[in-house]
């Protein structure tokens, strides 16, 4: 299964460091962890998505059982 991990504010509104997934899609995962989590819901707008380490934006990529998916929430303003 795919790993989450949570960093800075992003893991103070999980309350974890990392949980394990099965989404499709990258966007999937996002729709599926604002459902579960109101904190989370409110801040993964505004987050930055690692996937395998490297920056990803697009939600329709297709995760794969291996993936790890690093939530990077906002480090400074402006």
């Amino acid at each position: 299964m795919p790993l989450v991990s949570f960093y800075a504010a992003a893991r103070a509104a999980s309350g974890c460091s990392s949980m394990e997934c099965q989404p499709s899609t990258l966007g999937e995962l996002i729709t599926n962890l604002s459902d579960l989590n109101s904190n989370l819901r409110d801040l993964l707008p505004t987050c930055s998505f690692l996937l395998n380490s490297v920056a990803c934006d697009e939600f329709d990529v297709k995760l794969e059982s291996t993936d790890r998916i690093d939530v990077l929430p906002q480090f400074s303003g402006g």
